[in-house]
């Protein structure tokens, strides 16, 4: 059994004792510490803090637990039942909440899930608050209402329409457009809810025909939920067969958006956010964000327009403070995850589609030709296992220090950036690894300079 905390949430297994993974008393403990951080922080005066979820087996029990155990400590819940990661966040803000909790795992299999902590503005915490989330918990630092005090409870399954109208509202989404291209598009919605609201998205966006792979929302997920090749040889396989122009994969929250060209092939994910940025900065040009670990091609494209791109730390909160840092009309990040604050700071698949289907529309290329116009990079990714003895920050130092010569990062680990390629090196905080990303204009570039790196890691930790 696994519970895993951190600033960003809770995660962790079903079943076992506690302490052990995320069971009753585990959720209790933790949703207690941000009610507590949450009284302590919000300038919201309305009480009340919305509750959604992905549609995990577990999800069920731990939305009881969580919104029984916010009542206990005087808050007024909001649960909106099964809803997509943006779909809570923007009902944080259309309901005037002082915060929102989402319950899922995101792309992690079907024993697994999570408490996402949201604050007043439906963004995840900040990594003080979520540290003070834990030591609050830690110290079981919190302390429950009276009866005179309880919260009380309500359900709303309004928020898939509200998030749709939203959606459907941005200046940048050509519905008319939408609808003349007549698309008929497939989608993979791996058994949660994006089964639940992308038909619906694609109805209302006029699209002609729609195709649905795993839309059940069971939390049985057919495969493994996370979108990448090597899970998706289902709707692969149908895109091949012919009749459709796009395919749609979405992860288990809906956050993170993978599609497949017309002839069967993966647009690959890096290429998300590339391709939207393209479109937005076409229309309203302006500055853009990625993590460090995300395609130099969002640098190339922000380049194209004479305009700004900045790196962030690896986490969607890191991103979302440098895109606010540097006024960004478009971020995100490198696995699917497109953040247009037109709509809000979240990653959100609804929004990637919509703006997606609108530039494709309106370039009148298939999906493989548009994919052709962006620059080619390939990504590998690696790991360093190394022992508990060894000091990471030591050698990341010693790293920094002998490819000083070259363009050095060290925000968030170290990233070496060469002319035609570059390579990240993230410490993991919970095990002795060092992550190893690496880019370049092909693959076997890509392994060959990750490799050169890796081997001086290997040498310094002898």
């Amino acid at each position: 059994m696994t519970l895993i905390k951190s600033i960003s949430g809770i995660r962790g297994t079903i079943g076992g004792h506690a302490g052990e993974g995320l069971n009753p008393l585990d959720i209790v403990k933790f949703t207690s510490a941000y009610a507590t951080l949450i009284r302590k922080t919000t300038t919201i005066q309305s009480n009340k803090i919305v509750v959604g979820r992905d549609a995990r087996i577990s999800g069920d029990m731990v939305k009881n637990v969580v919104c029984g155990t916010l009542m206990g400590m005087g808050f007024d819940v909001v649960n909106i039942g099964l809803a997509s990661t943006p779909t809570t966040e923007l009902a944080v803000t259309m309901e005037g909440a002082c915060g929102g909790i989402i319950l899922t795992a995101s792309h992690n299999p079907r024993q697994w899930n999570a408490l996402k902590l949201l604050n007043e503005h439906g963004e995840f915490l900040n990594a003080a608050e979520g540290n003070e989330v834990l030591r609050i918990a830690e110290a079981e630092a919190f302390e429950y209402a009276d009866i005179d005090h309880l919260g009380s409870y309500r359900e709303d399954n309004t928020y898939d329409d509200k998030h749709i109208d939203s959606v459907l509202a941005l200046k940048l989404v050509d519905v008319e457009a939408i609808r003349n291209a007549k698309f008929k598009v497939a989608i993979d919605c791996v058994n949660s809810v994006g089964g639940v609201i992308l038909p619906k998205l694609l109805e209302r966006l006029g699209v002609e025909k729609v195709e649905g792979l795993y839309c059940e929302p069971t939390g049985d997920f057919q495969h493994n939920p996370e979108p990448l090749e090597k899970n998706l040889g289902d709707i692969m396989g149908l895109m091949e067969k012919g009749g459709y122009d796009v395919a749609f994969v979405v992860d288990p929250d809906v956050d993170r958006l993978a599609m497949i060209c017309e002839d069967g092939k993966m647009y690959g994910e890096e290429y998300t956010l590339v391709t939207v940025a393209d479109y937005v900065l076409k229309h309203t040009p302006g500055n853009t964000v990625s993590n460090l670990s995300s395609t130099r091609a969002l640098r190339d494209v922000t380049r194209k327009y004479n305009c700004e791109y900045n790196a962030s730390a690896v986490g969607e909160v890191n991103v979302t403070t440098k895109m606010k840092e540097t006024n960004a009309v478009i971020g995100g990040e490198g696995n699917g995850g497109v953040i247009y604050p037109e709509s809000h700071y979240g990653r959100d698949a609804l929004v990637g589609i919509a703006l997606f289907l609108s530039h494709l529309a309106h370039e009148g290329k298939t999906v493989s030709e548009l994919r052709a116009t962006y620059p080619p990079y390939f990504i590998a990714k690696n790991r360093i296992d190394l022992t508990p003895e060894t000091d990471v920050d030591a050698i990341l130092a010693k790293v920094k220090e002998m490819y000083k010569d070259e363009e050095v990062n060290d925000i968030d680990g170290v990233k070496i950036d060469f002319p035609d390629k570059w390579v990240h090196l993230r410490k993991s905080n919970t095990e002795p690894i060092i992550r190893v990303y690496s880019e370049a204009s092909t693959m076997e570039a890509a392994d060959e300079i990750g490799q050169k790196v890796m081997d001086v890691v290997y040498s310094l930790a002898k």
